[in-house]
């Protein structure tokens, strides 16, 4: 059990770091992502209704699903958490503070360690996967139902875009330049079982990857992300993004230079959490839809 799902919403922050990087994207996807908090204010933009009762209805079915230990919302939730928590560091705390500010990042290079390239790599694979897993335990499905999330890609919207647009930006093309999709293919192609199980993501999600060895599950990882490389190509060059250019729209509010790039990777690591910020947004829509449909 995690906390009532009208609390999580109701607890979203409206402004901090994670906020200000997700609008500074807003020119990816354009006007897709609104940062809807409270979980009152979610029924009523989601269903449309003003009726007290109905939105009572709505919100009370809501939480008895999400509480409902036969579906697979609290899993979902669970796994946006763990891939945001798995990627911050204890120095976040101390960073955090500044979110407020413009932040020189070389004050900050002494408490930030860079990842490498593969590490980097295996972090963007395994929030691939855990975008397919959570689709899968909302809409009940086989954890390995690759080709059915592949093809909803297609339909995301709001959140759910949102929330790959950032995948695709500030864990593909910020650390690891304008060819993350194919250096990330290739060196997860030949990764080896021992890499991959001293990822602390990996040793926090691998119960629910498919495969009963740590071998079979790089595979299915493997098949993930190479299934998904050719949306992410199509989303690349129908944006026409770039790392400058997405690292432009960030320096509103962040100063760092052009060499400082995997540095910037690690201090939105630190200081943002928007997979599970989306993540709480989506699976909190996903109940209601679902409860307003039902009553």
């Amino acid at each position: 059990m995690t906390d009532p799902i009208f609390q999580l919403v109701d607890e979203l922050p409206e402004q901090n770091m994670t906020i200000r990087v997700l609008r500074a994207l807003d020119f990816v996807v354009p006007g897709e992502w609104e940062n809807t908090v409270g979980f009152e204010n979610m029924i009523r933009k989601v269903t449309g209704e003003d009726d007290e009762e109905i939105i009572q209805q709505v919100g009370d079915r809501a939480v008895r699903l999400f509480n409902d230990d036969s579906q697979g919302y609290q899993c979902a939730l669970w796994l946006y958490q763990t891939v945001d928590r798995s990627d911050r560091a204890l120095a976040s705390a101390a960073l955090a503070h500044k979110a407020g500010e413009r932040i020189p990042l070389m004050g900050f290079l002494s408490k930030i360690t860079p990842k490498a390239d593969k590490a980097q790599t295996i972090d963007l694979a395994l929030k691939t996967v855990v975008e397919l897993l959570a689709f899968c335990q909302i809409n009940g499905l086989p954890g390995d139902s690759i080709g059915d999330f592949v093809n909803s890609l297609a339909d995301y919207g709001g959140e759910e875009l949102m929330r790959m647009a950032a995948l695709v930006c500030l864990d593909g093309l910020i650390p690891l330049g304008p060819d993350f999709i194919q250096k990330g293919g290739e060196m997860i192609e030949n990764l080896n079982p021992g890499e991959l199980e001293s990822n602390e993501t990996f040793k926090n999600v691998n119960d629910f990857i498919p495969g009963e060895e740590t071998e079979e599950q790089l595979g299915f990882i493997n098949e993930a992300f190479n299934s998904v490389q050719g949306w992410m190509g199509d989303f690349v060059e129908s944006k026409d993004l770039t790392p400058k250019k997405v690292v432009s729209n960030l320096e509103s509010f962040v100063e760092f230079s052009d060499e400082q790039l995997d540095y910037l990777a690690a201090f939105l690591d630190l200081t943002t959490n928007y997979y599970e910020h989306t993540g709480t947004q989506t699976i909190a829509r996903r109940l209601i839809e679902r409860s307003f449909a039902e009553i």
